[in-house]
């Protein structure tokens, strides 16, 4: 079979593997013979228009050229076994496809989607071959069936390297090597492909925010897991907390949006713990930042912070209420026409007089809040917003003016997530407050009158959570 553009690595040829036993000429005769392959009825996705009129605004600002975007395909585990795959987010965003080894071409404002079909029963890939083959992997469908779909021209990834000769061709690097390698690159033109590509899903349609809110409401549900399985928490600890979660997101969505953090005690003011192997202890606090990435690949990213023994101490309880209030800040300077800066400026402010009133900061309050201080984010490390989508960062490489210098327009979801961490070995804060991590995250849609809270399902206030897990808890 040939080499195709964009396909991933095997150790054989012919996607075999060393040990894999030899088939006699016979058998291969024989398994290629008496198989039924018919066009299953494929009905068009609901994703389809709306990727459709993505492309359409996407050729617009790029007329008279090509522009390839990649989708990406399996990337190594560990020898011969690969991660699952998660296809490339500015492919998704604009075809739909999920499906490995596909590139979509949009050249002069026509689109074509080159992809690896199933394999023809004439071949030996559909039983032999580990990493494609149909008896061992699954069904991939035909392209007939990709395009019924996907709305979407739909042509074999064989004919990808006749369509790249020739033409000013911009493409989406560092998603597939072998495309990287086929076309010449431009870095300029290639980043500025990019950055669009990131701006066009700064601003969320209806479906999208409808994919979001539909993954921050199996995310609460993963919360509320977690809690009835209490009793197994405090025996197994944090990784029965990833578990749980990880199962409902499986069930319901199509995977985690990014790895679990169950940060148990002082494991919560380690900002990304994903180790999940620590205990959680009766009388600490264990911080849970967890998302469901949905079936159309949305992802929520929801944080909460629980009193393992079903109630704040009056400590955790005046630190817990300092970060919650912090947050509330931040979600009132959520409006269209507001700085990105807004929120975080806000919650900050919150948190830097809190700090000052715990007698902790080395200098007045508003002195420390100067930006040429800071001296407050000792203890809130991290910035308060992102934007969220089909990546948990999502818009990444949108320029500064478009995102983090930029104003929040109606249709953007971004986080608040303000937090206080007092790391274990901090000998500037007193003994009773090292160890605790506190970070309280929910996704909020900028509406014309504000904004709307996509994860307001969660409770956030400390008697709400406390009445959350008595009635939860087992």
């Amino acid at each position: 079979m040939s080499e195709q553009i964009g396909q991933g690595e095997q150790t054989g040829t012919d996607g075999t593997e060393s040990h894999d036993p030899k088939v006699p000429a016979a058998w291969a005769a024989f398994m290629r013979t008496g198989w039924a392959d018919r066009e299953a009825a494929v009905a068009r996705r609901e994703v389809a228009d709306h990727a459709a009129a993505r492309r359409a605004r996407l050729a617009e600002m790029f007329p008279g050229e090509r522009l390839v975007i990649p989708g990406g395909g399996y990337k190594v585990r560990a020898n011969d076994t690969d991660y699952r795959f998660r296809v490339d987010t500015a492919h998704v965003h604009l075809t739909g496809n999920q499906t490995t080894d596909a590139t979509l071409v949009i050249d002069d404002g026509e689109a074509v989607l080159y992809a690896r079909p199933r394999s023809g029963r004439e071949t030996d890939e559909f039983f032999r071959d580990r990493q494609y083959g149909e008896l061992w992997v699954g069904k991939r469908p035909s392209l007939g069936e990709l395009s019924e779909a996907l709305g979407l021209e739909v042509r074999h990834a064989d004919d990808l390297p006749a369509a790249l000769g020739g033409g000013k061709t911009r493409v989406h690097r560092g998603v597939s090597a072998s495309v990287d390698a086929a076309v010449e690159g431009d870095a300029g033109r290639d980043d500025e492909l990019a950055r669009v590509l990131s701006e066009l899903r700064l601003i969320k349609d209806d479906w999208e925010v409808g994919q979001l809110q539909e993954a921050c409401d199996i995310t609460a549900l993963g919360f509320q897991d977690s809690v009835e399985e209490w009793e197994r928490v405090l025996q197994y600890g944090e990784r029965w907390i990833e578990g749980t979660f990880f199962r409902r997101a499986r069930a319901m969505g199509n995977d985690l949006g990014y790895d679990s953090i169950v940060g148990g005690g002082a494991h919560a003011t380690v900002l990304h713990w994903i180790d999940n192997d620590g205990p959680i202890e009766p009388g600490t606090l264990v911080l849970l930042d967890m998302g469901v990435e949905g079936r159309e690949l949305y992802t929520a990213d929801v944080t909460r912070t629980l009193p393992v023994s079903g109630t704040f101490t009056p400590l955790q309880r005046e630190l817990y209420q300092l970060v919650l209030d912090a947050q509330q800040a931040g979600f009132d300077a959520v409006r269209p026409g507001a700085r990105f800066a807004d929120p975080h400026e806000a919650a900050m402010r919150v948190l830097a007089h809190g700090l000052e009133g715990l007698g902790l900061l080395p200098v007045p309050a508003e002195e420390a809040l100067d930006p040429e201080s800071k001296v407050y984010s000792r203890w809130t490390l991290h910035g308060t917003s992102h934007m969220l989508g089909l990546d948990v960062h999502d818009c990444g490489r949108a320029a500064p003016e478009a995102y983090a210098q930029g104003t929040l327009a109606e249709g953007m979801v971004l986080t608040v997530e303000p937090g206080l961490y007092f790391q274990a070995d901090d000998l500037l804060v007193p003994e009773e407050l090292r160890g605790i991590g506190i970070r309280i995250e929910d996704d909020l849609l900028v509406t014309a009158e504000g904004h709307r809270n996509l994860s307001a399902s969660l409770p956030r206030e400390p008697d709400a959570v406390e009445a959350w897990m008595a009635e939860h808890r087992r």
